[in-house]
């Protein structure tokens, strides 16, 4: 099974626990923070969405034609722009990247974050206008004749777009959540879904119940799981902890903030599950850190992965034993912790899966040599008795 490593398309050098240096967007940091994912192993980058932030569309298509061989991941929310408008806009920036994007539906899981943008839906309202929205991008996105639509949040009438993906049949769809609604429409919709690090065992769960939804919608396959983390690494565990302690105080500082702080409390089920989890303990397996997410109020992405390179790449590595293609990673100092983690984690994890995956093709191969020495042993046996019984036969013949 293939792994893949998702860093982040930030725009400026700020994060939880420093402020900005300059502009929002930064045009020379956003390069240098995508060539940094580029040349340090990772296979994409996602380019995410804020009510007030610089438009994510734009900013990928600066950096993919001027950065080579990485991959898009586009953040997107349903309710900022019209899904006709939206799939052209996808489809042209597949041609800028020549093939490099992948779409990120988002729902909204804070009502305050919603409304900046005028959207006053109920939660289920939205995850059914994103199901919605997505069927009729995919649709556009591969019909070569006009179509129209008729549903619950948008309807139109003879649409054909002059413009395709290079991706054949489409990029692929990614997709988040870890409520019933979520579940229900990422199984049926998405072909990556996305899930916050949890502890081993809330993971396996998740990924069940995601599974199970692309099954009661009559999919024959299921999403590939993708599963986010701000990892921790430092030389020896000491000094892993201390700078994980360090960090800690950083972010309980920013959010004594007024100015920094999110607006309102999570109603996504995803940060109030990282919230349980945090209220049971600090540690969970073999490096899960919860007290980030709790000073954060779990605003996304936001559990750490503390330890070594060699602690931080084993415990990736049970995820990837539950089923996780893809892993998710942003450090605090975003392009140095992206140097690093590309350095020294990257490597490991992918010499152990490609040991695994030889291993694992051996012995597939030993087993397919073993059932072709039991045939050809059965084939003998059979072979035998039929001459054995052909002799006695003769042998009757002749003492006839």
């Amino acid at each position: 099974m293939p792994v893949e490593f998702l860093g982040i398309g930030g725009t400026n050098d700020g994060s939880e626990t420093s402020p900005r240096s300059g502009p929002s967007f930064d045009k020379q940091y956003t390069l240098r923070l995508a060539r940094a994912h580029q040349e340090h192993g990772w296979d994409r980058v996602l380019f995410a969405y804020g009510s007030g932030s610089p438009d994510p569309a734009q900013v990928a298509a600066y950096v993919a034609s001027r950065v080579e061989d990485l991959g898009i991941l586009l953040a997107h929310r349903p309710n900022v722009s019209y899904p006709t408008y939206a799939l052209k806009t996808f489809a042209t920036l597949d041609q800028i990247s020549d093939g490099r994007l992948t779409v990120h539906f988002i729902t909204g899981g804070n009502d305050h974050e919603q409304g900046r943008e005028g959207d006053l839906l109920t939660k289920d309202e939205r995850y059914a206008r994103t199901r919605e929205y997505i069927r009729i991008v995919k649709k556009g996105w591969t019909s070569r004749e006009p179509f129209d639509h008729e549903g619950a949040h948008y309807s139109f009438r003879d649409f054909v777009s002059d413009v395709f993906p290079v991706q054949r049949p489409r990029p692929q769809v990614s997709f988040g959540g870890s409520s019933p609604a979520a579940y229900a429409a990422g199984g049926a919709e998405a072909d990556v879904y996305c899930l916050w690090g949890e502890p081993l065992a809330e993971t396996a769960q998740q990924i069940a119940s995601v599974k199970e939804a692309a099954r009661a919608a009559g999919r024959a396959d299921v999403p590939r799981i993708q599963v986010a983390f701000r990892p921790i690494i430092a030389p020896t565990e000491e000094l892993a902890w201390e700078k994980a302690h360090r960090i800690l105080g950083e972010l309980r500082q920013s959010r004594a903030n007024p100015r920094r702080r999110p607006g309102g409390s999570p109603q996504n089920a995803g940060s109030l599950r990282l919230l349980e989890v945090a209220a049971r303990g600090e540690r969970h397996d073999r490096a899960l850190w919860t007290p980030t997410a709790a000073a954060t109020g779990a605003a996304g992405n936001s559990t750490a992965l503390v330890g070594t390179p060699e602690t931080v790449s084993q415990a990736l590595l049970d995820y990837y034993d539950l089923g996780v293609e893809i892993l998710s990673a942003r450090g605090y100092a975003i392009l140095d912790d992206a140097v690093d983690f590309g350095r020294h984690v990257i490597p490991l994890v992918r010499a152990e899966v490609a040991r695994r995956d030889a291993a694992r093709d051996k012995a597939a191969r030993d087993a397919a040599a073993d059932t072709v020495r039991d045939k050809v042993a059965r084939d003998d046996a059979a072979d035998a008795v039929g001459s054995g019984r052909d002799d006695d036969v003769r042998a009757g013949h002749g003492a006839a």
